[in-house]
């Protein structure tokens, strides 16, 4: 008995909540709602996002500031071969007690301890240039003033004495290190890693925009949906106000209501869902754009401006593999990776050489009683010296330079391997983007077909219903497959522009698209 009225009670209920009045659930009091954070809203286009992420984005800023580091070492190896300049100046003094005669300093007896001071002053300079031969170049000039206590400077023909003395030193080595080749080893491998880090930076920047893109497409799908959910919406809306007029009518059961009711509830719930996916998207590109951080706190709602191309653009696969190979950062980086290796191998090579090398030097000397007449002395010609040798050294065994040796031969396979390793992953990566962006393309002509098919579907259970020979049921599921319909037509389309991305980016002609030339 108690059930019973329980179930007369519901059925009560939901009677008068059902009948009531559209205009009067809008005179009855609602909660308050939230006030809403004020918000701007900025339309963006594709190109636009794409610039203002990589004025903005830290991993390029990064990768750029490493690419100029590269260079600087360029500069460093080639700081290697610049001339060195050194100056020296010096006072000696020297005061000895004599234990023997001094030759033309005193007699030839001495009989007691003698004092002798010895006093100089002495300049060197010197200058010093490494050659890309592998020799060295040394100049020394060294003019000197010495005096000595005059108690023993009876016999010296100056006192006080000025030489000087210009020196010419040359060495070059014949076996290890000789040859330009060798010791430009290190510029060259220098140069490689800038054109590496260069081109690591351009696939930065390509992976920047690449992003952009799919976000972008991602936030226009998102907007789109949000249409279709809002049609969606409406569609069973006016089922809703058609069925109510009629159950009022008593033509229509309450059961027929009660589903009207509850689609709409489930429409409005997708359209929650789908303005959060639309924020969510909004976050991620703006994240991309990297604004600060005061201005990624505002509310700024980002509006697409560009829309989805649905043409089919001609596409060859043989010539997209060609301009991957040609053009991709990674074969280019593997590439110059080999190239670094055989210079490694080349130098390690040399390094397994003894040592020998030729030495060479020739002088001038001078002698004044002041500055000018030795100088004048010294550039005669009148004294002079020369000199030529060979030196020779080889490390017993020389298993350090035989052990970095064969370390630079595995390097070198280990480079030809993975140069053989990405021009296949290159060329299997543009075979699958290719076939992505045909298919993708495929479902954009079957999900339109499918589309259509459900809005003629769907009309002809509307005439159906209208007659009485379909059901709210019914048309509601139409009305359900025709929205999955078009959010699928819409997938397919977006999915389409991401796939052309996505085959640009393996192509390596994304900076094209946006006529960008890296400096």
């Amino acid at each position: 008995m108690n059930t019973h009225r329980t179930e007369v009670l519901i059925g009560a209920i939901l009677t008068c909540w059902t009948f009531m009045p559209l205009d009067a659930w809008s005179t009855m009091p609602q909660p308050a709602a939230p006030s809403a954070p004020s918000e701007r809203r900025e339309a963006v286009s594709l190109a636009d996002a794409a610039l203002r992420a990589l004025q903005n984005n830290l991993d390029i800023t990064i990768s750029r500031q490493t690419k100029e580091s590269r260079l600087s070492d360029i500069i460093i190896e080639q700081a290697k071969f610049d001339p060195t300049f050194s100056l020296n100046g010096q006072y000696n003094r020297v005061v000895n007690p004599l234990n023997r005669p001094v030759f033309g300093g005193t007699g030839f007896f001495l009989n007691e301890i003698t004092t002798f001071d010895q006093r100089s002053h002495s300049v060197t300079v010197d200058l010093t240039q490494n050659l890309l031969t592998g020799g060295n170049l040394d100049l020394n000039y060294s003019p000197q003033r010495s005096n000595v206590n005059a108690n023993v400077a009876t016999g010296f023909l100056f006192n006080p004495a000025y030489t000087g003395g210009l020196a010419l030193t040359f060495t070059q080595p014949l076996l290890r290190n000789a040859g330009v080749e060798v010791n430009k080893t290190f510029i060259k491998i220098a140069q490689n890693n800038a054109t590496v880090e260069e081109h690591v930076f351009r696939d930065r920047v390509m992976t920047v925009l690449a992003t952009v893109e799919q976000t972008y497409w991602e936030l226009v799908f998102a907007n789109e949906n949000l249409k279709v959910a809002q049609a969606a919406l409406k569609a069973a809306e006016e089922l809703l106000a058609s069925n109510r007029a009629k159950a009022k009518a008593g033509v229509m059961s309450i059961v027929d209501v009660l589903q009207a009711e509850a689609a709409v509830a489930s429409r409005v719930e997708q359209i929650l869902i789908a303005e959060k996916a639309i924020r969510d998207q909004e976050d991620q590109l703006r994240r991309l754009l990297n604004p600060s951080e005061e201005e990624l706190r505002q509310d700024v709602r980002l509006v697409p401006v560009d829309q989805p191309v649905t043409t089919l653009e001609p596409i060859s696969l043989q010539e997209a593999i060609d301009v991957a190979i040609e053009r991709r950062p990674e074969i280019v980086q593997a590439s110059k990776n080999v190239e670094t290796s055989e210079l490694n191998i080349k130098f390690a090579k040399n390094q397994l050489l003894p040592t020998l090398s030729f030495q060479g030097t020739m002088g001038l000397a001078g002698l004044g009683n002041d500055y000018p007449d030795s100088v004048s002395k010294n550039f005669s010609g009148d004294f002079y010296n020369y000199g030529a040798g060979l030196v020779l050294s080889y490390p017993l065994g020389n298993r350090s330079a035989w052990s970095t040796y064969n370390k630079r031969q595995l390097e070198a396979r280990n480079a030809q391997a993975s140069l053989q390793s990405v021009r296949q992953q290159i060329i299997v990566g543009v075979r699958e983007a290719v076939r992505r962006v045909q298919t993708d393309f495929k479902r954009i002509e079957t999900t339109r077909s499918a589309r259509i098919m459900a809005e003629k579907q769907l009309q002809a259970e509307l005439e159906r219903l209208k007659v009485g020979l379909s059901t709210t049921r019914f048309v509601l599921d139409f009305q359900r497959d025709l929205a999955t319909a078009q959010a699928n037509e819409l997938r397919a389309i977006v999915d389409y522009n991401k796939s052309l991305s996505n085959l640009a980016r393996h192509k390596a002609t994304t900076l094209e698209r946006y006529h960008i030339e890296l400096q």
